[in-house]
């Protein structure tokens, strides 16, 4: 068990090497390539030649490739001076750059989204899980009766229906219309109430998105192990219905649902970029949206590389909980 997870540091170590250098150059080499210089992004096309060399000679802009990427992950670990002359700026560990339009440090930013991001991922998780589940297990037991039909077919409406869709029509009946809920994000520090308030909207339109798949996931997989041998042979043991499914049927049925949830969760701590547009939450999405308008290349490669370390740690979190649901899984 230790040797695999030291194994899987190791992959995970490389796979965000691979990633920041793959990040870098399409950031700051391929726009070189296509004419444009990340200078003229900084201090803008009406900067006289002198402010723009001044500005690449700053950040490094006129050093090669290799010598610019090793900077930038010196500076992740070890911080970095941007110096031109006496005009030196200190960017401490880990050092993200420095945005190009609000002339201010990347993390601190990544560091004021990055909650608002995990309380969206982490309250809407724990509802599709709950309700999904739950709903596709009940389902799979009742095969072809009404309250399957009914579920089956809401779970294809949330497939179908997309978050800028739900999200609109929530914030119409029940902020808009019936004015149940109001008020900007606040932190659950500052205002725990709030801070429920403002999400509720949110977790319920981004779960019912995702309860409908893992409904849909959980009933076809549930199916499928009904009427695997070992299920029948649990029942001629004498093992009550409710034993079976709890000890048998859902050990096999939580492996393709954890795999599913790894790469959803990792993929939503890098930003929840529909929902955080439509609710208007300060998140890593929203935050990436704006630099994307703004053509604010470190804050894009900052969120890009945070969501690359959610997704590959949830990848890993995954691996290792599957010997803990299923003993038959052995991590060599």
């Amino acid at each position: 068990m230790l040797s695999y997870v030291i194994r899987r540091l190791f992959a995970v170590a490389m796979m965000l090497l691979v990633v920041t250098l793959t990040t870098f150059a399409i950031f700051f080499v391929l726009p070189k390539w296509a004419g444009s210089d990340p200078a003229l992004l900084f201090v803008g096309k009406q900067s006289d030649p002198a402010a723009i060399e001044g500005i690449r000679q700053k950040l490094g802009l006129a050093d090669p490739v290799m010598v610019q990427f090793w900077h930038f992950v010196q500076g992740l670990f070890a911080g970095r001076e941007y110096a031109n002359g006496p005009d030196v700026t200190q960017c401490p560990a880990p050092c993200f750059g420095y945005s190009f339009r609000t002339e201010q440090a990347v993390w601190p930013q990544l560091t004021e989204a990055i909650p608002v991001t995990l309380s969206l991922a982490a309250g809407a998780c724990l509802l599709w899980l709950v309700g999904g589940v739950s709903t596709g297990v009940v389902s799979a037991l009742r095969r072809g009766s009404l309250w399957d039909r009914a579920a089956m077919t809401i779970a294809l409406a949330g497939v179908s229906l997309p978050i800028y869709f739900t999200g609109l029509l929530s914030l119409a009946i029940f902020s808009y219309q019936l004015d149940w809920v109001s008020g900007e994000f606040k932190s659950l520090s500052d205002d725990p109430a709030q801070w429920f308030q403002s999400l509720i909207l949110p977790w319920i339109t981004l779960a019912f998105l995702y309860a409908a798949m893992y409904a849909r996931l959980t009933r076809a997989t549930m199916l499928e192990i009904m009427g695997e041998d070992y299920i029948r042979t649990a029942r001629a043991k004498g093992l009550r219905e409710p034993v079976v499914i709890r000890r048998h049927a859902m050990r096999s049925t939580w492996t393709p649902i954890l795999t599913l949830l790894g790469l959803d969760l990792g993929a939503l701590l890098g930003g929840a970029i529909l929902t955080e547009t439509t609710y208007n939450l300060p998140g890593l999405g929203r935050l990436a949206v704006d630099a994307i308008s703004q053509k604010d290349l470190p804050v894009i490669l900052g969120v890009t590389l945070i969501a690359a370390l959610f997704i590959v740690l949830a990848s890993l979190v995954v691996d290792l909980l599957y010997a803990v649901i299923d003993p038959r899984v052995r991590l060599g």
